[in-house]
């Protein structure tokens, strides 16, 4: 897969693959099927309502999870950085139960 390099060094893949319109059902066995074809990287937002199908799929997958670039986005109402890490943290510690 061709990459790009960042600014920072991070070489991020040309192509990816986006979970938007993927119901949360079948999300977990589309990204998991991304990834065994090659996909490493893997777009979703909290607005999908699927980013613990991806999550679930990254864990499955047996990739290590610094090969995949995963980018998410926050609702706007969880816009800004106070706000953003907030999100994150309640979404994460509900899903990681």
């Amino acid at each position: 897969m061709e990459t790009v390099k960042l600014n920072n060094g991070v070489e991020m893949p040309m192509v990816g693959y986006g979970v938007f319109l993927v119901s949360p059902e079948e999300c977990e066995r589309c990204v998991l099927d991304a990834i065994n074809v090659g996909y490493r990287s893997i777009d979703t937002a909290q607005a999908y309502f699927n980013e613990e199908g991806v999550g679930n799929a990254v864990v499955k997958s047996g990739v290590p999870r610094e090969e995949l670039f995963i980018t998410t986005k926050v609702w706007i109402a969880n816009a800004g950085y106070e706000k953003a890490k907030a999100s994150i943290e309640k979404v994460s510690t509900k899903t990681s139960n």
